[in-house]
């Protein structure tokens, strides 16, 4: 990590809030050994128990990435559970990741319903977040993910979501980086300020909706890899093999937008490389050297030849002319809090829900 992000403090023994953090929160988020598979079994238990004379016993989201195409192999093969699979097209998808998708979904034998979001809604969105001129390009995708997988789990009446979150590789949390994915606010602001369609299908969640799927409704959200021993180039070779899985290239770059936005917008716009989030958890896990990830992060995030290739399919997918797109990347840069947004409130909600994880009262 450096100066990126402009929040990061180091100790008296120059150790970071990161590193801090990641300490900190580690042992109750992770599990390993007898626990592990203790509690595992437990969760087995629990959606089988809860989904009896149900057609699926879970819901889980599938991208085509190796999270998701993991958990999907995990839960149908190692825990025996019946799964429907839920994925949000949102007009990104790569080949590779459709490919992957299928051929993962046909050999488990798992049934997929999907999304297709109104484009037209999607674009007026997406636009309005790269004219906000802030670094949160993605949120409006990772937002209507979660309140879409909570939204058919209430309507099927399915007790529990299986993401593909790790924390051992995927804590790193930097709010100047990437901020409102559950704050509907602030989606609801920047739309407000840049936006001209009204956003009539485009699934989203209030903390009422949070608070009614969760409480009321009991709906579970549970982060299986967080039970396992989980190596990611190990899981590579593995669905590989069972399942013809293809790799595309880099870390969520299943997605043609999220490839261009990672790789060649927020670093060129924002001085933001989130391979340094990706890396130092990675560092963290002892699952790669601090010197590997250092040569690593020297490397350029993709190839210029694919890179001018999806800035050209980007700019022709959002009616882009070169004048706006150069307007949009020149612009001066902002941060989440020069807009209206619920971040004392969310906050608020994620430290007491870490407190309750590490007092045993909570897990996820």
């Amino acid at each position: 990590m450096d100066e990126s992000d402009p929040e990061i403090v180091f100790n008296d023994d120059g150790i970071c809030n990161h590193c801090l953090r990641y300490d900190r929160l580690l042992a109750a988020r992770v599990f390993s050994g007898e626990e592990a598979k203790t509690k595992l079994k437990d969760i087995q238990n629990a959606i089988k128990q809860s989904s009896k004379g149900k057609e699926y016993d879970c819901i889980i989201g599938v991208s085509g990435g190796v999270d998701s195409t993991y958990v999907a192999y995990l839960v149908k093969k190692v825990l025996g559970l019946n799964p429907l699979a839920i994925h949000f097209d949102n007009g990104w998808n790569s080949e590779i990741a459709v490919g992957n998708i299928e051929r993962t979904l046909d050999s488990l034998g798992i049934d997929l319903y999907t999304f297709v979001i109104d484009w037209d809604e999607f674009k007026d969105l997406q636009i309005s977040f790269l004219k906000a001129s802030t670094p949160d390009g993605e949120i409006p995708t990772d937002h209507a993910i979660n309140a879409l997988l909570f939204r058919e789990a209430a309507k099927r009446k399915i007790k529990y979501i299986i993401n593909g979150m790790n924390f051992a590789t995927e804590s790193m949390f930097v709010k100047r980086w990437a901020y409102g994915h559950s704050d509907w606010k602030y989606i609801k602001s920047i739309h407000k300020r840049f936006g001209s369609i009204q956003l009539k299908n485009y699934p989203h969640f209030s903390f009422f909706d949070l608070f009614r799927w969760t409480f009321i409704q009991r709906i579970k959200v549970i982060s299986i890899l967080n039970y396992i021993d989980y190596k990611k180039e190990d899981v590579k070779e593995l669905i590989e093999k069972e399942l013809g899985w293809v790799d595309y290239g880099g870390k969520h770059y299943e997605s043609v937008y999220t490839r261009f936005y990672q790789g060649h917008i927020l670093p060129v716009k924002f001085n933001i490389d989130k391979r340094r989030g990706h890396l130092s958890d990675l560092i963290r896990s002892g699952q790669i050297t601090r010197e590997v990830a250092l040569e690593e992060i020297k490397a350029p995030s993709y190839q210029d030849s694919l890179k001018r290739q999806d800035e050209i399919f980007v700019k022709k997918k959002f009616d882009l002319d070169d004048s706006s797109y150069l307007e949009i990347m020149n612009a001066s840069t902002k941060n989440f809090r020069q807009y209206p947004n619920n971040e004392k409130a969310v906050m608020r909600i994620k430290n007491l829900v870490n407190f309750m994880r590490e007092k045993g009262f909570y897990s996820k």
